[in-house]
């Protein structure tokens, strides 16, 4: 049986997503993050020595990354599904957007979190006004641009297709699911770019996705 070590408002929706597709058994294990840290619990160091969720474990196997696991478990129980034909153009583009999301796309989103919380407590009060002028002037020289070059990006690759892989969904588009979300909560992504927009739209109206959600719990990264 496959469990899910799943964190509550974590990449780990993801991993629920795509077993929901594949229409696989699965158990879920919650953790929650610490209120005040927003970090994973300790509890999870005890799956994986990193203490970060998205982990799974199948029979002796631990997996953990997301990429990683999508990986597996196409491998070990798609059949073929939710992945171009190897070979194929389009298996060329899955592959690159199933390495992107992490890749590329997540490092300035986490950098955009990071930073805009840099000048809050626990930071001293005598601090905050320093830290506030640095945050500010790292986010508008190097991550906001960043943010633009990206999502221009992806915005006129969806304009060559329906989905990330092509005209058929595929796991890259799970994997894309959660740089996306937390571009549209904390990163100005919005109706200016339609074609991220409408898409948001799709993947949030699949019976799989929302079959996780309700497995998984309150995800506050669906708007």
């Amino acid at each position: 049986m496959i469990t899910v070590h799943h964190l509550n408002n974590s990449r780990s929706q993801r991993v629920l997503w795509l077993l929901e597709e594949l229409a696989l058994e699965y158990e879920v294990k919650r953790y929650q993050r610490d209120p005040k840290t927003m970090l994973a619990p300790a509890s999870l160091r005890a799956i994986h020595p990193l203490g970060k969720s998205p982990v799974i474990t199948d029979g002796d196997s631990t997996v953990a990354e997301s990429g990683a696991i999508i990986e597996y478990l196409i491998q070990k129980y798609g059949d073929g599904r939710l992945m171009p034909p190897i070979g194929s153009k389009d298996h060329q583009r899955y592959t690159y957007w199933l390495h992107y999301a992490e890749g590329s796309a997540m490092p300035p989103l986490l950098m955009k979190l990071i930073f805009g919380r840099l000048p809050q407590p626990p930071m001293p009060a005598f601090l905050r006004p320093f830290a506030r002028l640095i945050a500010g002037g790292v986010q508008k020289s190097y991550i906001d641009p960043q943010l633009v070059t990206h999502l221009n990006f992806m915005e006129a690759e969806l304009g060559k297709s329906t989905w990330f892989a092509g005209e058929h969904f595929s796991a890259a588009d799970i994997q894309m699911s959660f740089p996306l979300e937390a571009a549209h909560m904390r990163a100005g992504l919005n109706n200016t770019r339609p074609h991220l927009m409408a898409y948001l739209q799709r993947i949030h109206a699949r019976p799989a996705y929302l079959r996780a959600i309700e497995r998984g719990g309150q995800y506050d990264f669906m708007q």
